[in-house]
C-alpha cells in the first residue's frame, strides 16, 4: 500500500511521516512532535533541517540532537524518562489507557501508572522539569484535538453537544439508563457527543454513543452487564466489565481523522489526570487527556457550542453550570446552542437553571433567545439540541 501525506502540513506525528519527509530531502519548517528515534535514527546528513522543530522526540546520543541544533533546527527536549509521551501525536484511545490491565489489572494500565507518576511529581504542582514535561504533553494534546475538529467540521459537520453530570451516578440507575439512551439519541441524530470522560453520567453518555449503531435492547443489556459492577471505587471489576461490553459492542478504536463512523461509536471525552484514581471512561472512541484540569475544563467548554445537557450532578456539574454561563455572559466563544437540564425534580430542587436565567437577563444574549430549558425528556432534549 502506498502511503500518502498532505503536502500541506507541517507536523510530522509518525515515522512513516517522518521518512517520507526525508525522502523529499527537507524538514525545513516542519515540527517533529514525539517520536522515538532511538533505535533506528534515520540519516540527516543530506537532509534540510533549518528551522525544523523537534519537540518531544529521544534521540539515541546527545550529540544526534546538538549537531541538528548547529545546523539550524530548534530542538525541545524530553525532560528526562517520563512514563507519557512528552508530544503525543494523537489524542488517545480507549485500547491505549487500558494497555496492561491484562497483565496487571487496574494496577498495571498505561493510564494509572501514568497517574501514579503523576501523584509522586507533585500532583498539579510538580517541580520544573516535571512541569514542563506535562505542559508539553498537553499542548500535543491541544494540537491532536484541533486536527480532529477541523476532521469533525470538514467530513461530518455535525453539532458539538456537551454532556455533564455527576460522576457518582452508579451503573443501572434509571439516571445512568437515561443519560445513555440520550447519548445513543444524540449521536444517532449526527450530534458529536462529548464528555469530561468520568465515570457515571459521562460514561453513560459514551456509551451511549459507542452503541448508536446497536438496538435500544443491545444497550439496556449492556448497561445491565455494567450494572453487575456499578461503583468505580470497585476499580478491578469496574474495568473489567467495561472491557467486556466494548468487546460485545464491536471493540471500535479508530485514529484516522476522516473515519466517519467514530462519533457514532463513542464520541469523545476530555477527562484528566488530576482525577486518576477513577478508572477510565473506556466507551470514547477519542480520548482528550490532558494533566491540566483547567485546561480541560475549558476545552469541553469551549468546544460544545452546539449546547449542553446537565444531569443531574454535584458541585462539579454546579461550577461547569456557571462556567458555561460565564463564556455566554460575555460572548467570549461566539454563538452557543441551548443549556438543557434534564430532570425536572432535581433541577427544580437544586435550582441552578432558574439562577441561570436570571443571570442571562443581565447579558448581551438575555434569555430571550430560550436558551435554558428544563425536561425529563430525552427526545425532547436532542430536539432543542439537534432539531427534529
Amino acid at each position: 500500500m502506498t502511503l500518502r501525506f498532505d503536502h500541506s502540513a507541517t507536523d510530522v506525528e509518525s515515522r512513516e511521516e517522518l521518512d517520507f519527509r526525508i525522502a523529499e530531502g527537507t524538514l525545513s519548517g516542519l515540527t517533529v512532535q514525539g517520536l522515538d528515534l532511538r533505535q533506528d535514527y534515520p540519516d540527516l546528513a543530506a537532509v534540510d533541517v533549518a528551522d525544523a522543530m523537534f519537540i518531544g522526540c529521544r534521540f539515541p546520543a546527545g550529540e544526534n540532537a546538538a549537531e541538528l541544533i548547529t545546523r539550524g533546527a530548534h530542538v525541545i527536549p524530553t525532560f528526562g524518562e517520563t512514563p507519557y509521551s512528552t508530544q503525543p501525536g494523537h489524542l488517545y484511545t480507549a485500547s491505549e489507557l487500558a494497555a496492561g490491565f491484562d497483565e496487571g489489572g487496574f494496577e498495571g494500565m498505561f493510564d494509572t501508572r501514568v497517574y501514579r507518576h503523576y501523584v509522586e511529581r507533585g500532583e498539579a504542582m510538580p517541580e520544573t522539569r516535571e512541569a514542563l514535561a506535562q505542559r508539553l504533553h498537553d499542548s500535543g494534546i491541544d494540537n491532536a484535538l484541533l486536527d480532529l475538529m477541523r476532521g469533525w467540521a470538514h467530513y461530518q459537520g455535525g453539532p458539538v453537544v456537551g454532556v455533564m453530570g455527576g460522576h457518582a451516578e452508579l451503573r443501572g440507575t434509571p439516571e445512568f439508563r437515561k443519560v445513555a439512551r440520550l447519548g445513543r439519541k444524540l449521536a444517532r441524530a449526527g450530534a458529536l457527543v462529548v464528555t469530561g470522560g468520568g465515570p457515571g453520567a459521562m460514561e453513560a453518555a459514551n456509551l451511549g454513543a459507542y452503541a448508536a449503531d446497536t438496538t435500544e435492547a443491545e444497550l439496556s443489556r449492556a448497561v445491565d452487564l455494567l450494572a453487575d459492577h456499578p461503583d468505580f471505587h470497585d476499580h478491578d471489576p469496574f474495568t473489567a466489565v467495561a472491557l467486556r461490553v466494548r468487546k460485545e459492542l464491536g471493540d471500535h478504536d479508530h485514529d484516522g481523522i476522516a473515519d466517519t463512523t467514530w462519533s457514532r461509536q463513542g464520541g469523545l471525552s476530555i477527562p484528566t489526570w488530576l482525577y486518576g484514581h477513577e478508572p477510565a471512561n473506556l466507551f470514547a472512541s477519542r480520548i482528550a487527556k490532558y494533566f491540566s484540569n483547567a485546561i480541560r475544563e475549558d476545552t469541553i467548554l469551549r468546544l460544545a457550542r452546539g449546547g449542553i445537557v446537565f444531569a443531574p450532578g454535584r458541585a462539579g456539574t454546579v461550577q461547569e453550570v456557571f462556567q458555561a454561563a460565564t463564556k455566554i455572559f460575555y460572548n467570549s466563544d461566539g454563538p452557543t446552542g441551548p443549556m438543557v437540564f434534564l430532570g425536572v425534580d432535581y433541577w427544580t430542587a437544586l435550582p441552578a437553571p432558574e439562577l441561570l436565567r436570571t443571570l442571562l437577563r443581565g447579558s448581551r444574549t438575555g434569555d430571550e433567545s430560550g436558551l435554558v430549558h428544563v425536561t425529563d425528556d430525552t427526545d425532547e432534549a436532542v430536539a432543542l439540541l439537534v432539531g427534529g
